[in-house]
């Protein structure tokens, strides 16, 4: 076997490979198939300050090869997690990023102080939630925004911060620089595009809540560019998602300059997406002659 194993922040990851937040939940159905300590690591279900219900149904959709999604964050609340997620998650052998996320940044700054008590290894800030503070409009479209969240949860905690991006933005490389510059530790990139699809016959949109995320092989192309413009913009690692579904999808994030990748929507497709892919990325690296997966990362060429 190549090595596949990957440092991010000065976290060991035995491969590259980490469910995304909110297909996985905390791993416990997954197990039924595998064992959780063939994954990389495990991001959680997205963890607010107190219990969400989500967004009323329908609330996912196919689309063309992909899917949207408007479930709302639903989730227990950081003290139901803290109790009774995350011990069990920390017995499975794996890297577990706490996925957190609030309508203000002092919200998000008390999830991670929680969180800062415990032995999760890294906690992964969502910055794509409403804030109720600036009329709305989500934390990771401005750069003020976006950087007054991160440097509120940076004083909340010690523990490796990574911030998950939006791509609806205009310039997610000013984010980038603005989050990294407020003491982020790694960025996850991309979370999920916005989207909208009609019922001709009813005339509504397909979601209750009109529009949702965009996620699948559709929007792959739009993460490999963001991830290749980011990594020539920033000095941290990032964390590539957006599409994958095999292992040459994951190869080629890592190519554009992703130190790990989260496997999304593909989880919902085949349960053993993740796995199958790090056999997957295994076989090619043995097939092209590298050592390492660390030798793939960033070493796109551009013309």
């Amino acid at each position: 076997m190549a090595d596949l194993s990957v440092n991010v922040c000065g976290v060991d990851f035995k491969n590259p490979i980490i469910p995304a937040s909110g297909v996985f939940g905390y791993g416990r159905e997954y197990e039924e198939f595998y064992p959780l300590s063939a994954l990389g690591g495990i991001s959680t279900k997205g963890t607010t300050g107190q219990l969400r219900t989500g967004n009323p149904a329908p609330r996912i959709a196919e689309t063309p090869s992909g899917m949207l999604n408007s479930v709302g964050l639903q989730n227990p609340g950081i003290d139901a997690f803290i109790e009774k997620e995350l011990p069990n998650l920390l017995t499975k052998d794996t890297v577990i990023l706490a996925n957190i996320a609030g309508a203000t940044a002092e919200e998000c700054a008390e999830v991670a102080s929680k969180l800062d008590a415990t032995d999760v290894h890294m906690i992964e800030l969502n910055i794509s939630c409403p804030n109720v503070k600036q009329g709305g409009a989500a934390f990771g479209t401005s750069c003020t925004a976006a950087a007054q969240v991160t440097a509120a949860v940076r004083r909340a905690t010690k523990k490796p911060l990574v911030v998950k991006l939006s791509p609806n933005v205009t310039s997610i490389t000013e984010i980038a620089k603005a989050v990294e510059a407020e003491g982020a530790d790694a960025l996850s990139m991309i979370n999920t595009l916005l989207g909208m699809r009609i019922d001709v016959r009813t005339r509504r949109p397909v979601l209750r809540n009109n529009v949702g995320g965009l996620s699948g092989p559709a929007i792959l192309p739009v993460a490999v560019r963001m991830i290749w413009q980011t990594a020539n913009a920033v000095s941290i690692p990032i964390i590539g998602m957006g599409g994958v579904t095999t292992g040459e999808d994951a190869i080629e994030l890592m190519m554009a300059g992703a130190s790990a990748v989260q496997v999304g929507m593909a989880c919902f497709t085949d349960p053993y997406a993740p796995v199958r892919i790090v056999r997957e990325m295994d076989a090619f690296l043995e097939e092209n002659g590298i050592a390492s997966v660390r030798d793939i990362i960033g070493s796109v060429q551009p013309w």
